[in-house]
């Protein structure tokens, strides 16, 4: 309950409280404290063993500590395994994310190297000058925009502003 209070801290507590209460007053209310800290915990305890009655024996290994999110996820997903996150843990290991962005980066710098990102059967698309995408008015990413002369205005892209 008071895993965060450091010794200087409690230490302080102690001191304060006998400022407050007065040396002659404070086991009395040690005690009161005591006390009302045992209720609560047997009224929480029979509201729960309640709710477990009520519930029925289907649900005799129910915990309440099961209703955190966490604790739910990792009794219920991770334990069992039903929906395959282990093969998906494979899977994130054996994607190299900075491969991946160099096959992707060579692609559209034009790069023809071994980690090309286009297919070599043909059947995806492609983006060379013949193509019908480069003839549709798209602009070819491989080509470095020219820079305009002196004295004249760069293009205006009113979908840029």
């Amino acid at each position: 309950m008071f895993f965060d209070i450091g010794p200087l801290e409690l230490v302080a507590l102690v001191i304060l409280a006998v400022l407050i209460f007065g040396p002659d007053k404070l086991p009395k209310v040690i005690q009161d404290v005591m006390t009302f800290i045992r209720k609560v915990r047997a009224f929480s305890d029979s509201a729960k063993e309640d709710i477990r009655s009520e519930l029925g024996p289907e649900f005799k290994d129910f915990e309440f500590e099961d209703l955190k999110p966490k604790n739910f996820v990792r009794k219920h997903v991770l334990e069992k395994d039903e929906y395959g996150l282990k093969d998906l843990q494979e899977i994130r290991n054996g994607f190299d994310l900075k491969k991946e962005m160099a096959e992707v980066t060579d692609a559209v710098n034009g790069h023809d190297g071994a980690s090309s990102a286009t297919p070599s059967n043909g059947s995806g698309p492609s983006l060379s000058k013949g193509s019908p995408a480069a003839s549709a008015g798209t602009p070819d990413l491989r080509k470095k925009p020219q820079e305009p002369e002196s004295g004249e205005r760069p293009p205006f892209d009113a979908d840029a502003t």
